[in-house]
């Protein structure tokens, strides 16, 4: 007899996965004073979700095994729909959530400024701007919407994922269809470069690029490759337009159950989480961009004064987003990144 293993059964089977690991720690967590669950957006095995799950390794090793975080990937917490998921994070209904500031810029638009385009000309910046005065004013921002933010580890910088068109000029964006989140910020970017863009939910990507619904998408490169992106797209265009990061965060109910003893231990696990993760962020990048290559995608780079052209479009639209940042904040941020 043979059997169809399809997307769907390997997403479920994923899932099951993860309610599985979740029982066989349950003898642990028993054992905790504190238990709490954490939710991730991706695959356990995608680079949020090992990040999630070394984090869970150190609260539990730093609080003596008192404080018991449990890992559940593929957004099976939320429904997948992430803006519910910080909706629920506020709530208390998750104790625990790892997630882009893209998404987080929908509740606090000052969040929009890590993604300002072009903002950061390199990692270095980008992780002093996270690990500064910029992130520490942003996770402060959390507070309102009762969110501990414990820090921000960096995202490698998103690039264009198309199917047939080659993209090595600024001209290259004229009328493609290109998926992004639902932030304004990433729409203006690319009607200003020509493109259509889509805000749609990442859980229906796979299927509008196979139905050739849309042309192309954009994220870091792990998306496309831990996504299996590949399939049905042909060229990775290296863009890097603009940067995100990931969001570590309780609820504050979650915090207040942590005893106040142990707050420093799990505020000293997530800093050392952040720098492993960042380091091999930035390292896998270019094994992960050869991985694609050897999958059949075409990688493509910008040609001589191109980038140039794509900077001075994109820049264009800081205006439009200078109140939501609040012009202070904008400024602040562009003053760090011109130190």
């Amino acid at each position: 007899m043979t059997y169809t293993l399809t997307r769907r059964a390997l997403m479920q089977g994923a899932a099951a996965m993860a309610l599985m690991l979740a029982g066989m720690l349950a003898p642990q967590a028993a054992l905790a004073e504190t238990q709490l669950r954490m939710a991730v957006p991706d695959p356990a095995e995608s680079s949020v979700g090992r990040a999630a799950t070394r984090f869970a390794a150190l609260v539990a090793e730093k609080t003596s095994g008192e404080v018991v975080i449990q890992v559940f990937p593929d957004g099976i917490l939320y429904g997948k729909d992430q803006n519910a998921a910080i909706n629920q994070l506020g709530s208390g209904a998750l104790d625990g959530l790892i997630l882009a500031t893209s998404v987080y810029a929908s509740f606090e638009p000052k969040m929009n400024a890590v993604s300002l385009p072009y903002l950061f000309s390199d990692y270095d910046q980008l992780q002093a701007y996270l690990a500064g005065a910029p992130g520490q004013e942003l996770l402060t921002s959390m507070e309102r919407l009762n969110i501990k933010g414990l820090g921000f580890f960096l995202r490698t910088f998103r690039n264009v994922t198309t199917r047939e068109t080659a993209i090595t000029t600024a001209d290259g964006f004229a009328g493609l269809n290109l998926r992004t989140p639902n932030n304004p910020l990433f729409v203006s970017l690319f009607q200003a470069l020509g493109a259509n863009p889509t805000p749609m939910a990442f859980s229906e990507v796979y299927s509008a690029l196979q139905l050739k619904a849309i042309d192309g998408q954009e994220n870091p490169v792990e998306v496309p490759f831990n996504n299996r992106l590949y399939e049905v797209q042909g060229h990775l265009n290296i863009t890097q337009h603009l940067a995100d990061s990931f969001l570590v965060a309780l609820s504050s109910a979650a915090w207040q159950k942590i005893p106040a003893d142990h707050h420093d231990a799990v505020q000293a696990a997530a800093s050392e989480m952040i720098a492993e993760q960042d380091a091999q962020e930035i390292a896998q990048e270019a094994e992960i961009i050869e991985k694609l290559k050897a999958a059949g995608m075409q990688v493509n780079l910008l040609a001589d004064g191109e980038l140039e052209k794509i900077q001075t479009v994109a820049r264009g639209i800081y205006p439009q987003f200078e109140e939501q940042i609040t012009p202070e904040f904008m400024q602040k941020s562009i003053d760090f990144v011109s130190q």
